[in-house]
């Protein structure tokens, strides 16, 4: 884990601020407490769904929150002065990007290493965070599972199980202007 974290603390982050925060969920009732979380979120995430699509969105695997090795969630201190707010006045936004950087550093290490990482989407920030008891100012950017894998699949899951495709590259890159 020490390999993991300390990829995604050398990720880049707008004006060196490094606002990310790593909170390690060890304790079985909270990652059950998540999971509660997770099951009212998901219910409301598949109610647009109808029929077919209903039926797939319900045989996806969204979260191994009690049983992989590790629960770790990513948090953003808005609150830090790190950086000195370069980059931060015209584009606040980019103390959650550099939070998310460091998610993609922490999954590429992972994936080189054998480990596998679910990040848990369908959860509640607002909720998340006062199950977590934050202060104020820290919020979770990414909730993610982590635990050693047998084998990776060449293609992504939710590709494998006809969710979504993923795309050419041709499809999203246009010159000059935008084509969308």
């Amino acid at each position: 884990m020490g390999r993991l974290l300390e990829a995604a603390h050398l990720a880049p982050s707008v004006g060196l601020m490094q606002p990310w925060r790593f909170l390690w969920i060890a304790d079985r009732a909270k990652r059950e407490q998540v999971r509660a979380l997770f099951e009212r979120a998901n219910r409301d995430a598949a109610g647009p769904y109808d029929d077919e699509r209903a039926d797939s969105y319900t045989a996806l695997k969204l979260e191994d929150l009690l049983d992989c090795a590790i629960n770790l969630c990513v948090l953003c201190d808005t609150r830090s002065t790190q950086g000195h707010g370069l980059g931060r006045r015209t584009r606040p936004e980019t103390m959650q990007y550099s939070c998310v950087a460091a998610v993609q550093n922490l999954w590429l290490t992972a994936r080189a290493e054998g480990v596998g990482v679910g990040w848990v989407s369908i959860l509640d920030p607002t909720a998340l965070a006062e199950l977590l008891e934050l202060p104020a100012g820290v919020e979770p950017v990414a909730y993610l599972c982590l635990g050693f894998e047998e084998s990776f699949g060449d293609e992504p899951e939710l590709q494998v199980k006809r969710w979504e495709r993923r795309a050419p590259l041709e499809e999203h890159v246009f010159w000059e202007r935008f084509e969308g």
